[in-house]
């Protein structure tokens, strides 16, 4: 796997967030004390000024769980980890939002769960900042999405329970929070089969039984939902293990669709592996849109890294452009 290709950096044009600055494959992406930036299947809250980075904790050694059909590769659950930044240049480590548990294997926290994909969303009636993510057995036979809340949006988080949304399965999520303050959980389900679109509740603490069922029998999985001029795109990976595969991405009129599928958004070379990652956001700034994704390293996931891109959209279009 190589490393970052892209940071958050200031350009002409007004794209006052992006330099495409090809790196060294080795180099890391370091926080403002000098460290590896650790935040994996991540998501990104702009709150007062302030965006929050949080991400899964990869530490430790990678093992292989047996007797799987994929190559279902693990590290202990690390927890949820945060970083702040006033300019997406610098990035300040602001500790561990959500902390596991050890020693407890019925826990959802535990270390030998899986906790994944975490997302944050901030509720202006409620006050509180609420985290969603996968939470897994290391089979993935739990299939569950897990709730936290917090006063403060670096934490720590207070973990509230598990649940399977309208009793379906829940594996790589995301959340999307519309204008109107509504928000969502899109999720893989089925075995992955489909994807699923939920409507939270008011205080976004848990699903409601308005849902939608896209993308069906397409086996797809880390989904990430972004608006743009009223319409909703939504970009999925196949399903692939840690292996990098081509995008894809669909478009509605309402996020709970029903959604037009188009083909890769990738563009130039290595855009049939989605440049060798996979996605996990989009981050809209000022109008413009940063494609985020993961560079998993599936037998050394400690050493995964990330991949910030440029994303465009035209009359329905969305391009992602590599270097």
């Amino acid at each position: 796997m190589k490393s970052l290709r892209s940071i958050l950096l200031v350009s002409a044009l007004s794209l006052s967030f992006l330099n495409v600055s090809g790196q060294a494959p080795n180099d890391k992406w370091l926080d403002t004390d000098g460290h590896f930036i650790n935040a994996h299947g991540a998501g990104v809250l702009f709150h007062d000024g302030t965006y929050y980075l949080f991400g899964e904790i990869k530490k430790g050694k990678t093992w292989l769980v047996p007797n799987q059909s994929w190559e279902d590769y693990r590290v202990p659950a690390g927890g949820v980890s945060c970083y702040s930044s006033k300019d997406l240049k610098r990035w300040k480590y602001e500790g561990i939002s959500l902390a596991p548990v050890k020693g407890q294997p019925d826990n959802d926290l535990d270390t030998g769960r899986v906790i994944e994909r975490p997302k944050v969303i901030y509720n202006s009636k409620t006050k509180q900042f609420v985290m969603w993510m996968h939470i897994d057995k290391k089979d993935y036979s739990y299939s569950r999405s897990g709730v936290a809340v917090s006063d403060k949006p670096t934490g720590p988080y207070r973990y509230i329970r598990s649940v399977k949304p309208n009793g379906q399965m829940a594996r790589d999520m995301s959340v999307f929070q519309d204008n109107d303050e509504k928000a969502y959980l899109i999720y893989s389900s089925e075995n992955n089969n489909t994807m699923q679109v939920c409507l939270l509740s008011d205080d976004y603490l848990s699903p409601t039984k308005t849902y939608s069922r896209i993308l069906i029998n397409k086996r797809r999985e880390a989904p990430a939902l972004f608006k743009n001029d009223g319409k909703y795109y939504l970009i999925t990976s196949l399903c692939t293990g840690w292996s990098p595969n081509a995008a894809m991405y669909a478009v509605a009129d309402n996020p709970l669709g029903p959604y037009k599928e188009f083909g890769n958004p990738c563009k130039g070379s290595g855009a049939e592996t989605t440049f060798e990652a996979q996605s996990t956001y989009v981050l809209a700034v000022d109008g413009k849109y940063i494609f985020m994704a993961d560079r998993w390293n599936k037998t050394n996931l400690e050493k995964s890294t990330y991949l910030w891109l440029p994303l465009t959209v035209a009359k329905d279009k969305v391009e992602i452009r590599g270097e």
